[in-house]
């Protein structure tokens, strides 16, 4: 097996342990238009970024969220890694505080859009809001 297979299998496996079967949908959509754009991200973004030692895959969602959220412009991408991040082991908690940190650094608005994505995330994997328990005891 090269290199090439061997990250390339590394950056998908990255990819489905942050939501299953992430891969497959990526690769597929990608590959609809240009063949090797699939390549650039399971074996560039996922096996030789994310997957680098010096910090953990839950470490590495909880400042992917941080940075989609200052962008603003990446509601998608923000609600996909906001799953990966609880699938990672990041609590509803933890990652709203992430969205309320950022108003200082990126602004309300880019909170608010933040705060979108969160509740859509929420929704999307079944949890409860965090302000939502107590009412619920």
């Amino acid at each position: 097996m090269s290199q090439t297979d061997e990250l390339t299998r590394y950056g998908r496996d990255i990819m489905d342990r942050l939501e299953s079967g992430l891969a497959d949908k990526v690769t597929t959509r990608l590959s609809e238009l240009d063949s090797t754009l699939p390549t650039l991200i399971t074996d560039y973004a996922f096996g030789a970024v994310v997957g680098r030692p010096g910090l953990d895959l839950r470490t590495r969602e909880m400042l992917t969220v941080a940075s989609l959220v200052t962008l603003g412009n990446a509601m998608p991408q923000l609600e996909l890694h906001m799953r990966a991040a609880l699938n990672t082991g990041v609590t509803p908690e933890e990652l709203l505080e992430i969205v309320i940190q950022m108003a200082v650094y990126a602004g309300v608005p880019a909170c608010m859009n933040g705060l979108t994505a969160y509740r859509a995330a929420m929704a999307t994997t079944g949890h409860t809001l965090p302000g939502l328990k107590e009412e619920m005891s």
